[in-house]
């Protein structure tokens, strides 16, 4: 994986710190039927000492918006969307989010797909945003900015892009992975060499 080109983003990114800009925003993504899902939280080097979800992420194909928990908390239209079963939320592990999200607030989460559940259907042992999207597209995601502090006052131009593209990650593996099922073009591969067609 280390030869692979990098994922790259050429969206756009909305940085939401205020109430009103997440009201716009959500406006905007309750339009959309299936959006892609991601937290960050920032990292702990003290064991025992554990920090609230730092920022919230949903991406559509051309937009990634990054919510500023840390700044805005979860107001009631976030609250309202994340328990909005009628948009698909796709997400990578999604219950250690809703762990992380539920240190800020009641939320009663509704409409998440976790990626590891579909892509396991397909035949795709690994869980990992990561390796699921370079055995799907060949490229990339670059972590570097993982453990990076994501509750600092702004947020670098590096940062910003790694938090879009793990959004926007999900939903474009989501999207592809549909469209393997429903064709059934796809042979899974066992480890004991069985092979079966579907």
């Amino acid at each position: 994986m280390s030869d692979m080109p990098k994922v790259t983003f050429d969206g756009i990114i909305e940085e939401i710190d205020t109430i009103e800009k997440a009201e716009e925003a959500i406006e905007k993504l309750s339009k959309e039927k299936i959006v892609g899902f991601d937290t960050e939280t920032k990292p702990s080097f003290v064991k025992g000492v554990n920090h609230k979800v730092a920022l919230l992420q949903f991406s559509t194909e051309r937009t990634a918006y990054l919510f500023r928990l840390n700044i805005i908390g979860i107001p009631k239209c976030i609250a309202d969307f994340l328990s909005d079963s009628k948009i698909i939320k796709v997400g990578i592990a999604v219950r250690d989010d809703f762990n992380s999200l539920g240190s800020r607030s009641r939320v009663t989460p509704a409409g998440f797909v976790d990626l590891t559940d579909l892509s396991g259907e397909i035949g795709i042992e690994e869980k990992g945003l990561q390796k699921i999207y370079a055995i799907l597209f060949g490229r990339k995601i670059s972590k570097s900015q993982q453990l990076s502090n994501w509750e600092a006052e702004s947020l670098t131009e590096g940062q910003r892009l790694y938090a879009a593209i793990d959004a926007w990650a999900c939903l474009k593996i989501y999207t592809y992975l549909s469209k393997l099922k429903k064709n059934g073009k796809y042979r899974i591969v066992r480890n004991d060499a069985e092979e079966s067609n579907t």
